[in-house]
């Protein structure tokens, strides 16, 4: 919970976060995000989720799999023409293999290599880093940095704006960074708690509040005001 020092505006955003967290875990239960065998896994899934549904996604992976290359040493040897080959049912296969292979040539130009090392830079070097990697964007590095690294950065998608606006909780400026500073400068920086927060605001916007919103059916309805007045 927000420290004594904070402001009482901080300290009442922090228990509204966390309510809408409580509806939500109590709703849907724990999420076990992310799907992985690895820590690398999640690398690779994370950059080739963009613009991709999770089902071709995993097609692409057990591709990789099968392959006998879902290693760092396995992307780094294998051609660009045959790894856009594999990711193919992601989409954009060639663009993706680009990507992974960028990762891949970072890992091993400056950290041997090694996940581990990358992993262990502080938080604001990790993220810096991964961001200057070709085709790693705020939202990608973050899922790495959540989900593979288990460092507590908050994750923002689409999602979280379309869920959070209808909830009247937006940043005054629209940026990446100020919702981010929305979540990561009120929560506690937890990573469980940034991990479920995040795949559960996924499944609420996936499952109820879609671009059509099913407001009945909204365990959040109580504390929403777009709820409130679809349901009136």
């Amino acid at each position: 919970m927000a420290g004594e020092s904070q402001p009482a505006e901080a300290k009442a955003s922090a228990e509204r976060l966390l309510e809408i967290y409580r509806r939500l875990y109590a709703a849907y239960g724990p999420q076990h995000w992310w799907p992985a065998d690895s820590p690398f896994e999640v690398v690779v899934g994370a950059i080739l989720t963009q613009s991709a549904a999770w089902v071709n996604v995993e097609k692409a992976i057990e591709n990789i799999r099968a392959a006998g290359i879902l290693s760092p040493q396995g992307l780094l040897k294998v051609g660009p023409d045959e790894l856009a080959r594999l990711v193919y049912p992601a989409g954009y296969y060639n663009a993706k293999a680009r990507k992974l292979k960028a990762f891949v040539e970072m890992l091993f130009d400056r950290h041997g290599g090694e996940l581990d090392a990358l992993f262990a830079l502080p938080l604001p070097e990790l993220r810096q880093e991964l961001l200057a990697t070709h085709g790693i964007g705020q939202e990608t590095a973050d899922s790495i940095i959540l989900y593979a690294a288990e460092k507590p950065s908050f994750v923002i998608d689409a999602y979280t704006r379309r869920v959070f606006s209808r909830l009247g909780l937006v940043p005054a400026n629209d940026s990446y960074a100020s919702w981010q500073a929305m979540f990561s400068d009120i929560l506690p920086p937890d990573v469980q708690l940034f991990n479920e927060y995040h795949a559960l605001i996924d499944q609420h916007a996936k499952a109820v509040c879609r671009k059509a919103p099913l407001c009945d059916r909204c365990c959040l309805r109580g504390v929403c005001p777009t709820g409130r007045v679809g349901t009136a």
